[in-house]
């Protein structure tokens, strides 16, 4: 018995790289979601591309075997879930051929918006849009998604974006960074720009410094061969833990229009100082996991995984102090940081205000300081820490913590990061996607850092898995007489 694709429809969503991890982890899960609450067109169709030679039956068989498991256990059912698949379509293609996308032309037909997801390694983006131009498939209604990484350094970025823009509009690029749509981050903006209590202390001299923890239980696993050739550095640093640096510190912009807010972001990105060989010895922290414990089991060193080479110094913890030379954040150390096989999965920005300039309790009072804890993940949530009075006689202080519990805080349902940044390309919105020249400011930054342990033949600092990194990272706080906030 055949199973014929689902008919053409108002929309065509296009996965290339449909049998990977990204798609089957992520992006099908949160379709299913968008299809669950109606958010999608009912003859709306996602084409998955794969170079397996598999049939249409054969790749659902694939998906419903490998994708439920990422699927909230409430929000499945079986006929929901049947009838998600029966939008499902299959495509066996090798993307570096050209003829190849004509099997692609005569399965999209004619639909009134085409977007085309490139979940594949960024060497094939520029195939890929080449080949979908070749084969009549880009008009004006077309929208391309690229994920990260997008590039290796500077040089390789700009090509990149320079050969999409051979086929598309820089209006019709949708550069993904799937921490932008998470819902304490976009909630970031509304704490910062929608309360008045904030803005007057969001600066120098009322902040005294910002931490940003990225940090993750994992080990590489299954992407060692990818992520050797990366590093921490360019998979995390150069992308999420800017774009999040970027959101604390920019101005307000005029409005929430794209370019509005990217506008501003820009201008973050390039207002960080640049580090000289000096400032990356003194202020920057690589460091590579070894064999230890996590999440109660023992676990290998980075040099064991499979695909790794013995000798390799790639790095998957950094940590590096960075400055903003405006007049809102002047001498605001930001420390940014993030890495693998840490101590739990735990994504925080810290804001530390600054201390009190005289205490009326005596040199022997505790008295912490003001911090508001922004926590993205595993659980969302904002709090203030802030000193009061212990119960009792005297005037003995102690932090306690104001709490909102964003997971509490509505009855709306909070849609996952990928689902709402999928619905964003759908409906055309940029203002959580990267802008060609906010990318390339990033390389613009990190690129001399790199160049810079090469230059100094840094080696990483072994830390053990399931620990907070190496050593070196706490000592970088601690010349500024702090301390990382799990340590404070």
């Amino acid at each position: 018995m055949t199973h014929p694709n689902p008919p053409a429809g108002t929309l065509d969503i296009v996965i290339f790289g449909g049998a990977g991890d990204l798609s089957f982890r992520k992006l099908l899960p949160a379709l299913y979601m968008a299809h669950l609450h109606d958010k999608l067109d009912a003859s709306a169709r996602i084409i998955a591309v794969g170079r397996q030679e598999w049939t249409r039956q054969e790749y659902l068989d694939f998906i419903d075997k490998s994708s439920p498991a990422f699927i909230e256990k409430d929000a499945f059912t079986a006929d929901d879930w049947q009838s998600f698949l029966n939008r499902l379509a299959y495509v066996s293609m090798d993307v570096t051929n050209a003829n190849d996308f004509q099997k692609l032309k005569d399965l999209c037909g004619t639909p009134a918006l085409r977007v085309y997801y490139l979940a594949t390694a960024p060497s094939l983006f520029t195939q890929i849009c080449a080949h979908l131009s070749g084969a009549g498939l880009v008009d004006a209604q077309s929208r391309v998604v690229l994920e990260k990484p997008l590039g290796t350094d500077l040089a390789s970025a700009r090509d990149i974006n320079s050969q999409v823009a051979r086929y598309f509009d820089e209006q019709q690029i949708y550069r993904i960074d799937h921490y932008l749509g998470k819902e304490t981050v976009q909630n970031l903006m509304v704490l910062r720009f929608g309360n008045a209590i904030f803005e007057p202390l969001w600066r120098a001299p009322y902040i005294k410094s910002v931490q940003i923890t990225v940090a993750e239980s994992v080990g590489v696993g299954s992407r060692a061969g990818f992520y050797d050739g990366a590093g921490a550095m360019r998979d995390m640093v150069q992308n999420h833990l800017l774009q999040l640096l970027c959101i604390v510190a920019m101005e307000p912009p005029i409005s929430l229009g794209a370019d509005d807010v990217r506008d501003e972001k820009l201008k973050v990105l390039r207002s960080l100082r640049k580090m000289d060989l000096a400032d990356i010895k003194r202020d920057t922290v690589r460091g590579q996991y070894t064999a230890g414990a996590s999440e109660g089991a023992a676990v290998k060193g980075y040099l064991e995984e499979d695909n790794v080479p013995a000798s390799s110094r790639t790095e998957t913890f950094v940590a590096l102090r960075a400055h903003i030379n405006n007049a809102r954040w002047a001498n605001v150390p930001f420390f940014l940081r993030t890495g693998k096989r840490m101590q739990r999965r735990e994504s925080q920005i810290i804001i530390e205000f600054a201390d009190q300039p005289f205490s009326i309790f005596g040199s022997t009072a505790q008295q912490e300081p003001n911090r508001l804890i922004i926590t993205l993940q595993p659980e969302e949530s904002i709090q203030l820490e802030m000193m009061v009075k212990e119960p009792g006689t005297g005037m003995n202080l102690h932090p306690v913590k104001l709490g909102l519990d964003l997971q509490q805080s509505s009855d709306k349902r909070r849609a996952e990061a990928y689902e709402r940044l999928l619905m964003d390309v759908i409906k055309g919105r940029l203002t959580h996607f990267m802008r060609r020249d906010e990318l390339e400011a990033a390389w613009i930054w990190v690129e001399p850092i790199i160049n810079g342990w090469a230059e100094l033949d840094d080696k990483p600092r072994a830390y053990s898995a399931g620990s907070w990194g190496p050593a070196a990272s706490s000592a970088l706080m601690a010349r500024e007489e702090l301390s990382w906030f799990e340590e404070a």
